[in-house]
């Protein structure tokens, strides 16, 4: 947005004209989209809403900051507008859209602006909408400041959702929890793995805790390292860790890269690493006959 000089005469007077015009924007804010699709069950509140914003802008135009995206007023914008742009984020709104919206809370006040002027042809009056037109292009770029932020948070809780829904901690018997890993490990997730089990460990008082990795395609020296920090961890909270779904080509690559798991339980599959679990707590499972078989 290019820079545009305002003289504290007309900053002031435009300031004062948003206090004397505060309940008339406010009330036409109120059925705007901006405001209208998020304030559905009381158009009291958007009113109210509008209210504060109104009465920030005014303060952001005393000060003569009209372009100042960090002038004190904006904080408000922020906190009002930032709320209501995060709720139509969440409701799958692009920010375009957004910045169109906020783009149409201009003609409202323009409106009542020029309503105030004899001549709206004259200098002053056109000195007053620039002002206007400057302080309202600031607040768009506050708003879309605030959205991006507003979905860059999103992204980042909803990847979080998905990194514990696809790191699931399953008790596959009393004192027996297991996390079967699918997809590559990362730090993010494998931090996720590890705080999961412990807490299930506590949660559900396990003895042994079995991470699977037959769905993992590789294994690299650093998965290799979350894997034994995880071990580690769960064995200072009293559990012991058991690794099972090695695969012949990440033995191979594990071998290769002279990574020692000696320390390290494993087993073949997680039915063994639970036959395993199940003997060191003195439960025997027995085979079930074949159909036909005369019992012993």
């Amino acid at each position: 947005m290019a820079e545009y000089d305002t003289a504290p005469e007309v900053a002031q007077e435009l300031g004062g004209f948003l206090e004397r015009r505060r309940e008339q924007i406010a009330q036409r804010w109120a059925d705007a989209a901006l405001f209208r699709t998020v304030f559905t069950v009381s158009r009291d509140e958007a009113v109210e809403a509008g209210k504060a914003v109104v009465d920030a802008l005014a303060e952001v135009a005393r000060s003569g900051r009209l372009e100042d995206l960090r002038a004190p007023g904006f904080g408000t914008v922020r906190d009002q507008l930032g709320r209501t742009a995060a709720a139509r984020v969440q409701a799958g709104i692009g920010p375009s859209q957004i910045a169109d919206e906020v783009a149409g809370l201009r003609a409202p006040v323009a409106a009542l602006l020029r309503a105030e002027s004899a001549d709206p042809a004259d200098e002053h009056a056109h000195a007053s909408m620039l002002a206007l037109t400057a302080l309202l292009g600031t607040l768009r770029l506050v708003v879309m400041e605030t959205t991006v932020n507003a979905g860059e948070e999103l992204i980042a809780r909803q990847r979080q959702q998905l990194l514990e829904v696809a790191t699931p901690v399953i008790q596959l018997w009393e004192g027996v929890v297991a996390v079967p890993l699918i997809g590559t490990l990362d730090s993010a997730r494998s931090q996720i793995v590890m705080e999961s089990l412990l807490e299930a460990i506590v949660g559900r008082r396990a003895r042994y805790a079995i991470l699977d990795i037959t769905g993992v395609p590789t294994v690299d020296s650093l998965v290799a390292q979350h894997l034994m920090k995880t071990v580690a961890a769960a064995r200072l909270m009293g559990a012991e860790c058991i690794v099972s779904g090695i695969r012949p080509a990440i033995a191979q690559t594990i071998v290769h890269l002279g990574i020692d798991l000696g320390s390290i339980i494993t087993r073949a599959g997680l039915a063994d690493a639970l036959a395993y679990a199940l003997t060191q707590q003195g439960i025997v499972v027995s085979p079930r006959p074949a159909a036909g078989a005369s019992p012993r």
